[in-house]
């Protein structure tokens, strides 16, 4: 079977099961990357960006290079290799369990319940929750599905049609690192930078190609684009600010402002702030929702360009033969 079908077959299978089955309850592969990483970084640690770099080179490296062997030893057997990608997007791909996770802290604002609203919200982002109300809680909800959407999901599909099993293991072992290691804390500041410099890199293709899709299927096509082109720029992230903006034009909706990290402020512009409203504890089913159909479209467009790449591909190679 070729490589563009194989990833068809298994990336569809992988994104089926986790919406039917969301992530793996127990033994979690990416938790068990998480805890190697710690460890790792326990032995490496200095507060040097070489040393950093070191830390993303073993771990991103050898999660990238186990994946790259176990696809080497199945690429004879068809069946295997599809299954391979299928485990291994059903392993990295997150949408429906963010989805849960969202929807829970909107069911405990709705209900008014704001203490168990805060007490969820660490489980989503990393906002410090006692200093925000509920439409603060509902805001950082829907950054953090719109963010998500891309490291999550798509950035993981693209890199999975770009280099199969690998691809999708590599992709979210650097999108961990970087939530480990890649914030601006004082441990930090210096050993993440590579982590956080490469997972700008590896987002930027998804973050896209997730911001054209919201575009496309959020209901207010002119309204996101505007607050993308307007806004997206403003933002400190290179990637969360196209997808942020773009979500916020598409839901009709504010994004940014000021937001805490564990005792840090900090003051971000304020995305579709004209035409947009303040967020609302329903705006959260509607980001999930906008979410869920933007990854259904990521994977026709990721499964559509790799076969239509081998096809090219195979066609060259006629010509010259």
């Amino acid at each position: 079977m070729r490589a563009d079908r194989i990833f068809a077959y298994g990336a569809a299978a992988g994104l089926i099961g986790d919406l039917l089955l969301g992530d793996p309850r127990r033994g979690h592969p990416v938790a068990a990357f998480g805890r190697a990483a710690a460890g790792v970084e326990n032995r490496l640690w200095r507060d040097h960006r070489g040393w950093g770099a070191l830390h993303t080179l073993v771990c991103a490296g050898g999660a990238t290079g186990a994946a790259a062997l176990a696809a080497r030893a199945v690429r004879d057997r068809p069946a295997a290799a599809v299954a391979l990608t299928a485990a291994a997007t059903w392993t990295v791909v997150g949408g429906t369990s963010l989805g849960r996770e969202a929807r829970a802290i909107g069911d405990a604002l709705a209900a008014g319940d704001l203490g168990l609203a805060r007490e969820r919200l660490p489980r989503l982002c990393g906002r410090d929750p006692h200093a925000l109300d509920g439409p603060g809680i509902a805001r950082a909800v829907v950054e953090s599905v719109a963010e998500n959407t891309s490291d999550a999901v798509v950035g993981a599909l693209v890199w999975g049609a770009l280099g199969g099993a690998p691809g999708l293991v590599g992709f979210r072992a650097v999108n961990t690192l970087d939530a480990m290691v890649g914030h601006r804390s004082p441990r930090h500041r210096r050993y993440g930078w590579a982590s956080a410099r490469l997972d700008d890199l590896a987002g930027w293709p998804g973050a896209r190609l997730t911001a054209a899709l919201a575009v496309a299927a959020g209901g207010r096509p002119r309204q996101a684009v505007r607050a993308w082109r307007a806004d997206a720029d403003r933002h400190p992230s290179p990637n969360a600010g196209p997808v942020e903006a773009s979500f916020a034009g598409a839901l009709g909706v504010r994004l940014g402002g000021t937001l805490a990290y564990g005792g840090r402020v900090e003051h971000r512009p304020v995305l579709n702030g004209e035409a947009g409203r303040e967020v609302r504890t329903g705006d959260i089913e509607r980001a999930v929702r906008l979410s869920r159909r933007v990854g259904v479209l990521a994977l026709g467009v990721c499964v559509a360009g790799r076969l239509a790449v081998g096809h090219v591909v195979r066609e060259v190679r006629r010509g010259r033969g």
